[in-house]
């Protein structure tokens, strides 16, 4: 069996097309995926980027783009009420789920809660009152499964989220969603056939993944 790393950061809808179209990728193949919380803004800080919903173009070109891939492979997507948004109480919630045994992930369920609470019913996903009630179905969810649950508010809990958004930087990652597979990032949701590519065995990535990294560069802005 093979292991994918899936960071996510629910306020990319990007993310939330990966997730749905993510098992079609996989299928036939023996891989454990691990769902990993990242905030998404502390990874364009470090790396000296705006996200998309930054630059007005393309924060327009971005809303019309997965509205259309969604319409385009079928899969359920709403823009919320008001975007981009704190997602900082939805990365806590879910990293109030993580067990000891795996303290940065949360299970698909967990996973798919969390995106559909932005990119289900064109909501605000940072209503209290939403929040409220998503807290209770996960606090249910661990209670279900005999698990502890954190106060999200806690340290531990932030301390989880640094950890992860800390370990995706030192893998390469930059944006997501990704998905790291043997120490190679594939970053959105358009990836995902290069991914299943990769796992298929290609031997593209025997020659060619390396070389692309060497090209020069040839001039940089100041």
């Amino acid at each position: 069996m093979r292991d994918i790393t899936f960071f996510y950061d629910p306020i990319s809808p990007y993310a939330h097309l990966a997730f749905e179209r993510l098992p079609e990728a996989l299928m036939g193949h023996s891989v454990q995926v691990r769902y990993r919380p990242v905030l998404f803004a502390a990874m364009l800080k470090a790396n000296g980027q705006l996200g998309p919903a930054e630059i007005p173009a393309k924060r327009d070109w971005t809303y019309r783009q997965v509205s259309w891939l969604a319409h385009h492979h079928g899969v359920t997507l709403a823009m919320p009420a008001a975007h981009p948004f704190n997602p900082l109480p939805l990365l806590r919630l879910g990293l109030a789920t993580a067990t000891d045994d795996a303290p940065g992930e949360t299970n698909r369920y967990v996973t798919e809660q969390l995106l559909r609470h932005v990119w289900h019913g064109g909501q605000d996903a940072a209503d209290p009152a939403r929040l409220a009630a998503l807290q209770a179905r996960l606090q249910d969810h661990m209670a279900q499964r005999g698990k502890p649950w954190l106060a999200p508010e806690s340290e531990a809990v932030k301390q989880r989220l640094r950890a992860n958004t800390d370990e995706a930087l030192a893998l390469g990652v930059f944006g997501v969603p990704s998905m790291v597979l043997d120490g190679r990032v594939f970053w959105g949701q358009d990836a995902l056939p290069m991914l299943r590519a990769c796992l298929d065995g290609d031997t593209w990535f025997d020659a060619q993944w390396d070389a692309a990294a060497r090209t020069p560069v040839g001039v940089q802005r100041r």
